[in-house]
């Protein structure tokens, strides 16, 4: 054995370990499994700022989120244990066309649609009624 400093290797050493196709585990899982898909702080901001004015009137008591590889999305419930009543979700594969956030009801259907977050939580804005 020759003798080096210690922290440094051979040259010859690091060649035979990239000749042996020795690659991070960490930077190999990172290249096959992108990122999932998460709400901005803007974003979360308004939407907890409907739905805490949604619980104020008692018409919402739970929430989750879920940051999938495809889509983000925050769920509402009217009790938990049930399904959502209203999933707001980011999918930015449709920022392009009709526009990243959605509003989908229990059912299913899209409810709004759009590019601005804030335009498309305003379907959660009551009308305001005239009093006789």
């Amino acid at each position: 054995m020759t003798e080096q400093p210690e922290g440094q290797r051979r040259e010859d050493e690091g060649a035979e370990k990239s000749a042996t196709g020795v690659v991070d585990l960490g930077i190999y899982r990172q290249s096959l499994d992108p990122l999932p898909v998460t709400f901005h702080r803007r974003e979360l901001d308004a939407i907890l700022w409907i739905y805490g004015r949604m619980v104020g009137e008692g018409e919402w008591r739970d929430y989750a989120i879920d940051h999938l590889k495809d889509r983000a999305v925050f769920s509402v419930f009217k009790r938990s244990g049930e399904y959502p009543l209203y999933r707001i979700e980011k999918n930015p594969k449709l920022a392009a066309k009709q526009g990243a956030f959605s509003v989908i009801a229990t059912d299913g259907r899209i409810l709004k649609r759009g590019h601005d977050l804030r335009q498309v939580l305003k379907i959660f804005d009551k009308a305001l009624k005239a009093l006789d």
